[in-house]
């Protein structure tokens, strides 16, 4: 049986912490002899990062941080996020739609209603960016897929919605709350 090594210089590796959200590069960490298995510890937050070969656990999430969210559209964005870092892409897609409603109440939509009205609210009150009405589209349409399909998502699917999503909380609380001094 292979046992860890105490902690020693095991080169240089870049990737991007899950847990403080960094671009990091790491030379200290764990390996078992015998194995491409290694833990890297973040210069950043000191927290480890599993690599078995090519595979990261935990995996970075898609998208960034955005600032000035209410409580709960930062929890449900970040819940999008959480689903990225462990391979959940058809939970991120079918999430992606459900803030996309909850961004329409939040901005004083009535709930209640179909997924259609609130994009319709959401587009007529101004909070799409022009030429952001088919993104929102995309996102309907692929929610479906992976709520009434037997399909799943792939990284790119979600990535994809991640960054419109970004985008819009940004516009939407990020933005204009930079103006507020």
């Amino acid at each position: 049986m292979h046992k860890w090594q105490k902690m020693d210089d095991l080169g240089q590796r870049s990737y991007k912490c899950k847990f403080c959200d960094k671009d990091v590069a790491s030379r200290n960490g764990y390996y078992r002899k015998g194995v491409e298995w290694r833990i890297f510890i973040c210069p950043n937050c000191a927290r480890p990062t599993y690599f078995e070969e090519n595979k990261q656990i935990p995996a970075p999430m898609l998208g960034h941080n955005v600032d000035e969210l209410p409580e709960n559209i930062h929890t449900l964005y970040n819940e999008i996020r959480d689903c990225t870092g462990i391979n959940a892409y058809t939970s991120a897609v079918l999430s992606c739609r459900k803030l996309l409603m909850n961004i329409a109440v939040e901005q004083g939509g009535a709930e209640g209603k179909s997924f259609i009205e609130y994009v319709e609210y959401l587009s007529d009150k101004g909070f799409v960016p022009p030429h952001g009405k088919e993104w929102v589209d995309h996102i309907r349409k692929k929610g479906n897929e992976a709520n009434h399909q037997i399909v799943l998502m792939e990284q790119d699917d979600a990535l994809d919605l991640i960054n419109f999503i970004e985008m819009l909380l940004k516009f939407i609380y990020e933005f204009p709350a930079r103006l507020k001094i």
